[in-house]
């Protein structure tokens, strides 16, 4: 799913860019850090949309550059599960097909490529037993996001499955594939206050999207009822004790 998501952080302009603008030297060096960047908060970053603020520039003693404090705005695409999505099949191989998301790629392995027995071919095909159908590199499909992995952050593991009614190539579903994304109504990312360790240059960065804040439940209070009725409790229990030891003395 595409995010519109907003950033604070602290961008680093060298020296050799002091004689460009303020605002191009800030927005070359976020676009540099920023696009391709992958996090498993952000997803996959696809292009700077704008710098919204600009704070005073610092420079630190034995760096020389300027550090300016900046908020700005991201697209990013981060992948959910159960997502519904529209992919091109790049390439083909004995355990599955590598299909294009966008800005990203995922894998369709062989036996979730349709639901029927599945062979491969040298020639890069899928083609199902029972069926008939083929897959082959080019073709445009419809899939279900079954499983992300950013154990490799430089390398998310995206599985897909097309086995369900209604997936799979868009021959066998009479769908017709997107030839633009059109107008996105972008949803806001949930978390607050996440810090990007993972990037070398930006480890201040935070995402400011709010997410709705839970109030902490009280624990409840003992009344002054609750407090008698205990206390008289325990001296009804040490009266009895006493009455059984002075019988047993007897």
């Amino acid at each position: 799913m595409f995010y519109k998501a907003k950033v604070t952080d602290h961008i680093r302009v060298p020296p050799a860019m002091f004689n460009v603008g303020k605002r191009d030297a800030v927005l070359a060096n976020i676009t540099k850090s920023y696009e391709n960047y992958i996090s498993k908060e952000l997803g996959f970053v696809v292009n700077v949309i704008d710098v919204e603020d600009i704070e005073e520039g610092i420079i630190v003693p034995g760096d020389g550059a300027g550090y300016y404090q900046a908020t700005f705005s991201l697209l990013t695409y981060k992948p959910e599960l159960n997502e519904v999505v529209y992919a091109k099949v790049r390439d083909i191989t004995d355990f599955g097909a590598f299909m294009l998301i966008g800005a990203i790629e995922g894998l369709t392995h062989v036996s979730q490529s349709m639901d029927d027995f599945v062979s491969f071919s040298k020639d890069k095909v899928l083609q199902g037993k029972k069926t008939g159908k083929v897959l082959k590199v080019n073709d445009r499909c419809k899939a279900r996001i079954i499983a992300v992995s950013y154990k490799d952050i430089t390398n998310p593991k995206i599985g897909l499955t097309m086995r369900q009614e209604g997936l799979g190539k868009l021959d066998w579903t009479g769908n017709e594939f997107p030839e633009s994304v059109g107008d996105v109504e972008f949803e806001e990312p949930e978390k607050l206050d996440v810090q990007l360790e993972e990037h070398p240059e930006q480890a201040d960065g935070v995402i400011e999207e709010a997410k709705p804040e839970q109030a902490e439940e009280s624990p409840e209070e003992t009344t002054e009822e609750e407090t008698a009725e205990e206390t008289s409790k325990a001296e009804e229990k040490e009266e009895t004790t006493e009455e059984v030891e002075e019988k047993e003395e007897e």
